[in-house]
């Protein structure tokens, strides 16, 4: 008769076992995200915040002298470019210094007018503090730039571009304070 009690309890322990190690299985797997969580989705950005989002076109260094590539946006946001460091705030930038600010981390507000229109001087320096070469060159300032052609403003960072048509419209102030330092992923 023990003998009989042994066998369905061993068999009772294993079948615990079991179901203990199903349960934690499948939370895990649930705090994570499910099975598929890892799943990536190359060239896409699916970092969410201000300003519309264009594809990751990669942050490829070309030769002096290369031709552009073609990018998906007008301005581009992101995509291969020569290295061309932004040395003057409210100068007219290239394609190349443009990309190379913004692979960086930078956030360019461009405009469209001789000078900055008011207040945008302000606001890039409320959030990034006066301009530098050095602190551009490190990602860590809002510049502005001037690029014939824009009306209003448009922001600029890595893969994201918010148009406004008032300098003063507060979406600026939150793109490029969330924006700042967030350039292309190396």
């Amino acid at each position: 008769m023990t003998r009989t009690r042994i066998v369905p309890r061993a068999l009772e322990r294993l079948l615990i076992v079991v179901v203990a190690l199903a349960i934690a299985v499948g939370v895990i797997s649930l705090l994570s995200g499910g099975l598929l969580g890892g799943r990536d989705n190359p060239g896409v950005s699916t970092q969410q915040g201000p300003g519309v989002a264009y594809r990751d076109q990669g942050d490829a260094h070309l030769p002096a002298g290369a031709a552009d590539p073609a990018y998906d946006s007008d301005p581009p946001t992101s995509g291969a470019h020569v290295l061309a460091p932004v040395t003057r705030d409210g100068a007219t930038l290239s394609d190349d210094q443009l990309l190379t600010a913004l692979g960086a981390g930078d956030v360019v507000l461009l405009y469209g007018t001789p000078q900055p229109p008011p207040g945008l001087a302000a606001l890039a320096t409320a959030v990034s503090g006066p301009f530098s070469p050095a602190l551009a060159a490190g990602g860590g300032t809002a510049l502005l730039a001037r690029r014939p052609g824009v009306d209003g403003v448009i922001a600029l960072a890595w893969t994201r571009m918010l148009r406004v048509s008032a300098n003063d419209d507060a979406a600026l102030r939150a793109f490029a304070q969330f924006w700042l330092g967030r350039g292309a992923s190396r």
